[in-house]
């Protein structure tokens, strides 16, 4: 009995954290698998190639991203002021651009009164990337990966 309590405790830790549910910050090692829901339909991904960054589905991200992703996409309304403004990348994580290139957008954390670590950053060239950390990691998105 007490070896089942253990077991079941570790169980619900992971899917705290993410490592069952395949919404961790990091990519899913199959992004089209039953354990994240998604199916992907890009072959090529803006701004895979040229960063060199890890590929996420957008369907595994937080679902506010989606939410977030379709108000880009139809250039608005959005819910903080700071929406669309001018991505510095002063991390430098991202490609080397000229100012203006980038622009972010703050993907909203259930709980939090501020606007919270995590963005949407989209490219001139239609690359989307997202930060969980405020900017201390990115991930590609593939924007065309839908839940299946």
């Amino acid at each position: 009995m007490r070896v089942a309590l253990v077991a079941l405790a570790v169980l619900a830790g992971l899917v705290a954290v993410g490592l069952v549910t395949g919404r961790s910050a990091t990519p899913a090692a199959d992004p089209g698998s039953a354990s994240t829901g998604c199916v992907v339909v890009s072959s090529q991904v803006p701004g895979a190639s040229a960063s060199k960054l890890p590929v996420q589905p957008l369907c595994a991200l937080p679902p506010e991203a989606a939410t977030v992703y379709a108000q880009i996409r139809s250039g608005g309304p959005y819910r903080y002021d700071r929406d669309g403004v001018v991505f510095a990348n002063a991390e430098r994580l991202l490609p080397a651009e000229p100012r203006g290139y980038y622009h972010e957008f703050t993907v909203p954390t259930p709980g939090e009164t501020d606007r919270g670590a995590r963005r949407l950053v989209t490219g001139a060239g239609q690359e989307l990337y997202y930060t969980g950390d405020h900017y201390g990691s990115f991930v590609v998105v593939d924007g065309a990966a839908t839940g299946g």
